[in-house]
């Protein structure tokens, strides 16, 4: 199963279904389901603004499986709509005008058990069972 590796505290926002969008400089054409990988770093700044949500904030495992059902590319129009879903969550997307990348779709999300291994880079392959 394809997997990707996202930083604390965004891996747990998706996991609780609160972030519906995973961003990245490049696109995928992949579609269905993958895990959700809280790799090791952290973004403390981060953790400050999402204290509200009380989430525990797991590193270095695998914590949440989820459907990527689309990638969108990140302009005007999808700046409009993320805030207009969650202006908290999607700030730094929305004030970085500038920045020209992806918006990945997840949907579904539902957290596991954690399985603690080591992340990679881009979509990376897990034997999941």
């Amino acid at each position: 199963m394809k997997v990707i590796t996202i930083k604390q505290p965004f891996a747990s926002l998706i996991a609780e279904g609160i972030k519906e969008y995973e961003f990245r400089t490049w696109k995928t054409k992949f579609r269905g389901e993958i895990l959700i990988h809280a790799g090791k770093s952290i973004d403390k700044k981060a953790m400050q603004k999402f204290e509200k949500y009380n989430l525990d904030y797991p590193t270095g495992c695998i914590i949440a499986k989820v459907n990527l059902t689309d990638c969108i590319k990140i302009d005007d129009e999808a700046r409009k709509m993320l805030k207009e879903k969650n202006s908290l969550v999607y700030s730094s997307i929305i004030k970085h005008t500038e920045w020209n990348g992806y918006g990945f779709k997840i949907e579904n999300a539902k957290k596991i058990e954690p399985i603690f291994l080591n992340g990679k880079l881009s979509l990376w392959d897990y034997d999941y069972k």
